[in-house]
């Protein structure tokens, strides 16, 4: 969590982390009822982990970066 704060600037980090944040925070209050932190815990971040790479997929397919390797 420290690395990725740091490593991300503020705008970035808010673009990129914060809809994935809001979205399993409210699946997790919404869902997840197991009666202990620990695995209420787990399953939020779990959570955050599968709807950031769902995101980061997405973006990936829909905005291709483009490759300059230099040949031409």
């Amino acid at each position: 969590m420290y690395t990725l704060i740091r490593r991300l600037p503020g705008s970035k980090l808010v673009e990129q982390q914060l809809p994935a944040i809001v979205a399993s925070l409210l699946i997790a209050e919404t869902f997840y009822k197991f009666h202990s932190f620990l695995l209420e815990c787990l399953a939020f971040l779990a959570t955050w982990f599968v709807l950031d790479w769902v995101a980061t997929t997405l973006a990936g397919l829909l905005h291709p970066r483009r490759r300059h390797d230099g040949d031409g």
